[in-house]
């Protein structure tokens, strides 16, 4: 894969999709961290010992936002990404214009229920495994 896409595209091939990936990573974290604490903060007992079952809820929902807001530059560039060389000259702008187009708005969503249906499980277990190592440190 490396050589073919050196060998088609040359160097800059390698960075095909990147802005794409920081404009699905940028919101899509703020979104997931801010949601995460919110509602953590808004959950916490008056103790401020946040349950398993909270941080296991908080997380999970956490994972939901962030993909809430990432899907649709994620669709994007992975079409941008597995395109033939040449076909969006007009980069991420004409990718997102002829999706839409084409296949509607709603189209940017393409891969959702995959996506919510892993983001709970992995992101509780994930900020679980966090807060425990917090309480370690």
């Amino acid at each position: 894969c490396f050589k073919k896409v050196l060998a088609e595209e040359g160097p800059a091939g390698l960075y095909k999709g990147t802005t794409l990936t920081l404009l699905r990573d940028g919101p899509g974290s703020v979104a997931y961290y801010g949601a995460y604490e919110i509602m953590k903060n808004s959950l916490k007992p008056a103790s401020g010992d946040l349950g398993v079952g909270t941080i296991l809820f908080c997380g999970g929902m956490a994972g939901i936002c962030n993909w809430i807001v990432a899907v649709p530059p994620d669709v994007l560039k992975s079409r941008f990404q597995t395109a033939a060389p040449g076909t969006y000259p007009g980069g991420f702008r004409q990718v997102a214009t002829e999706l839409i187009q084409k296949e509607g708005i709603m189209s940017l969503y393409n891969g959702v229920g995959p996506a919510m249906a892993r983001a709970f499980p992995a992101n509780a277990a994930c900020f679980l495994g966090v807060e425990t190592s917090r309480k370690f440190l």
